[in-house]
């Protein structure tokens, strides 16, 4: 057996179970730098160099140990958690605590042996550090502006949260400017927001972010498996003939990219053809509003990820193809 190491993530933590042929090992480590060190340590003193390291795409709070531990030479996978939740469930997994969560996790990697993953390029790591940072910029903006329609009487308090305000919306068109002048300047990602604002739906700022959230494409192998990625893929339920709950998203990925879909979505609904027909199609079926909104979120994802795989603009007409069903 090889060394496998299963991490929980969480923002202050990480718990780590070790497997090899000597046994299980559970440990806790801060989730930083110092405690980066110590894993290191703790490796040493098993006489382990090397290890097959698996965790879940939760969000940002397993970035710093993937890029710390790929830098030390191990192997690293970092796996959508439907699939970690779906192992589980095949095993009957029903502990949930942060060290039965990576030993499931460990022991994912040990039988499933998942895809390699390797950090984003020095480009897109820099663009999706500014996109966050607008992001940011624009909720705190938002707080301020709820705070001055919120019915404040205090003259003071009310000056203070217009110019905070002011502030912060010249920060956002700053970002906004920087995150461009970046893209022009870097051809790669030029080339990548060409053909995505070539859907109708996705303009320049949309385009930006998605890039910045979808990293490479070249990571996944179909439409589908990218739409696992972003919690968009279709969950159902049924048992037998006479139990049926609607089928809802499995939101188990990256509410980022989510995030980034829903506008160009809505957008798409009127302005797509292809979007527009998939719209038209579930009306008909009386399908609620939200549902056929989230539908036309994956099918506007399947059609980003045609258009960058086949490096082609956008064509209704080449919907089969480019494998832009939902």
């Amino acid at each position: 057996m090889s060394n496998i190491l299963g991490i929980d993530v969480s923002k202050d933590k990480l718990d780590l179970v070790l497997l090899n042929e000597k046994g299980k090992f559970h440990k806790v480590i801060s989730n930083d730098p110092a405690g980066f060190k110590t894993l290191d340590q703790w490796l040493i003193s098993r006489h382990i160099d090397r290890v097959h390291v698996c965790l879940e795409a939760t969000g940002q709070y397993g970035d710093e140990v993937s890029e710390y531990l790929y830098g030390q030479g191990h192997d690293v996978s970092v796996v959508n958690p439907a699939r970690i939740k779906r192992y589980g469930e095949s095993k009957l997994h029903r502990n949930k605590t942060d060290k039965a969560d990576a030993d499931l996790i460990a022991e994912f990697c040990l039988k499933e042996k998942p895809a390699l993953w390797e950090p984003l390029s020095p480009d897109l790591k820099h663009l999706r550090a500014l996109v966050r940072r607008l992001i940011d910029l624009q909720a705190n903006y938002q707080q301020e502006e709820n705070r001055l329609s919120s019915g404040e009487k205090d003259a003071w308090v009310i000056q203070d949260l217009s110019g905070h305000a002011e502030y912060l919306k010249a920060r956002i068109q700053a970002t906004e400017e920087e995150i461009q002048n970046f893209i022009n300047q870097t051809p790669g990602l030029k080339a990548k927001q060409d053909l995505l604002v070539s859907i109708p739906g996705v303009g320049k700022k949309s385009s930006a972010r998605l890039l910045a959230e979808l990293g490479e494409i070249s990571g996944f192998e179909n439409a589908p498996q990218l739409a696992a990625y972003a919690g968009l893929n279709p969950k159902g339920f049924s048992s037998g003939s006479s139990v049926h709950k609607k089928t809802r998203i499995s939101k188990q990925g990256r509410s980022e990219l989510r995030a980034c879909l829903y506008m160009p979505a809505i957008v798409a609904m009127t302005h797509n053809p292809v979007v527009r027909a998939l719209k038209e199609r579930l009306q008909k079926k009386q399908l609620p509003t939200m549902a056929i909104v989230v539908a036309c979120m994956r099918k506007l994802l399947h059609i980003v990820y045609g258009v960058l795989k086949s490096q082609m603009p956008f064509d209704p007409d080449y919907d089969r193809q480019f494998n832009y069903s939902a």
